[in-house]
């Protein structure tokens, strides 16, 4: 799922809790309590699930406890990403307080590899050969141990208000939308001009939305495999800040809603931008922002060629009272036909390569926008992928970083362009 901004405070406060986590022993085999997880005395068990944002599982966790009449699910649901990351720390860090099933962001991921103990080892016969190849190696730490099953991946298209383009004279048929759009992120950006020199609206909703798009197109963009952390002085990293930023304050085509924001949702409703950068679970974010709004739609087509934003994994911390019956529940909901599913609920992507082959995704249509065939457009967009950028343990915390400081230009008109940048440079070092 898709990750939100945090301030620097906070991400320079991530360095002091990887202290505190790597100082906590054990693995959890020393029978510590989950907070949420429990057995009743005539055998029925609980099994929490925490999640953030929206996986497409409120129907599947009833189908699964219609299966199993022993067990009962307990959704935690958290309001944000961030906060699932830092509930999520917290329990890891004092050994207890972890649900049963723990949803990871791919772009924290690298985080909480480096406490293996602290999850079980997923790996076993019944999910070889489930994921993408770049999926299972992600989760596996060197010695083999497979701490996540993946769930959703995050290819992406563009979400476009049909309307506001027919309006202001571009074609509006997703298939022409396509063809227009098809070319890199200047080209894009050049269409947009097009667009706001005859409407009303902004061409997209924010330069830190559109941030990462661009920077999930760059092969090693932070940090490098070494660890060292190359963020302020890669040339590619400082070019697409550049870029973005003269699209969205000089040229105006950013409506400078920070992502996520009230403002932001609020946005929707109000017309406020004609395009958005749309990774599959994105579908379901826009339909619940835009309820009632009508002529959004999905074309097959992204700047730069493709890109993957997001995807999440299911693990199963080692704290837990029902480790047997947590991996169950984790196997079960990452099959290709509880992908399907899921996708099928809120438009979160599926990762399994059974699953891209299901004539039910790539039959399927969003009747929200315009009866788009979005599994045949996303499965179109996922072979468009040809690697997956390198995130190194720091990333989450510098891509904040960055974020920040799109955010201070963009939507909160404080700094122009390079003073900002030169707050992100010291934040930056101030990780260390």
């Amino acid at each position: 799922m898709q990750p939100t901004r945090r301030t620097i405070t906070a991400a320079v406060a991530t360095t002091a809790m990887t202290l505190s986590l790597a100082a906590c022993g054990g693995d959890g085999d020393d029978g510590d309590s989950n907070q949420d997880g429990s057995t009743e005395a005539d055998g029925q068990i609980t099994l929490s699930v925490a999640t953030f944002n929206e996986f497409g599982y409120e129907e599947l966790f009833t189908e699964y406890e219609s299966l199993h009449d022993n067990i009962t699910i307990e959704h935690v649901k958290a309001d944000t990403a961030d906060n699932a990351r830092d509930a999520l720390r917290n329990s890891l860090g004092a050994d207890s307080g972890a649900a049963d099933i723990e949803a990871i962001e791919i772009d924290w991921l690298v985080e909480f590899m480096q406490y293996p103990d602290k999850f079980e080892d997923l790996a076993h016969a019944e999910v070889e050969g489930r994921w993408q190849d770049w999926k299972v190696e992600a989760a596996t730490t060197e010695d083999g141990k497979l701490i996540g099953y993946g769930t959703d991946n995050g290819p992406q298209a563009i979400c476009y208000r049909a309307d506001l383009f027919e309006e202001a004279g571009l074609p509006s048929d997703r298939e022409k939308v396509a063809e227009l759009l098809e070319g890199d992120w200047q080209h894009y950006f050049d269409v947009g001009k097009e667009f706001v020199a005859a409407s009303d609206a902004a061409w997209f909703d924010s330069a830190n939305a559109t941030w990462q798009g661009m920077i999930n197109q760059v092969e090693v963009a932070y940090q490098d495999p070494s660890g060292e952390i190359i963020a302020t002085t890669n040339p590619e990293v400082k070019a697409l800040y550049d870029a973005v930023l003269a699209a969205a304050v000089d040229d105006e085509l950013s409506a400078g809603l920070g992502q996520w924001s009230a403002d932001w949702n609020d946005g929707f409703q109000q017309s406020s931008f004609a395009t958005m950068l749309c990774p599959g679970w994105m579908l379901g974010v826009v339909e619940g922002a835009a309820e009632g709004v009508d002529g959004w739609d999905v074309a097959n087509v992204f700047p730069g060629g493709a890109g993957n934003w997001g995807g999440s994994y299911l693990t199963v911390p080692a704290q837990g009272e029902h480790l047997e019956e947590a991996t169950a529940l984790a196997t079960w909901l990452t099959d290709p036909e509880q992908q399907i599913k899921a996708f099928e609920a809120k438009g979160t992507f599926p990762s399994q390569v059974e699953a891209l082959e299901s004539e039910t995704l790539l039959g399927s249509t969003n009747a929200f926008f315009n009866e788009a065939p979005t599994g045949q457009i996303f499965v179109d967009r996922a072979k468009a992928i040809t690697f997956q950028p390198y995130k190194g343990p720091d990333y989450f915390s510098i891509n904040t970083a960055l974020q920040d400081a799109l955010t201070r230009v963009d939507v909160d008109g404080t700094d122009d362009a390079q003073t900002s940048w030169d707050k992100f440079v010291s934040d930056v070092e101030a990780l260390g």
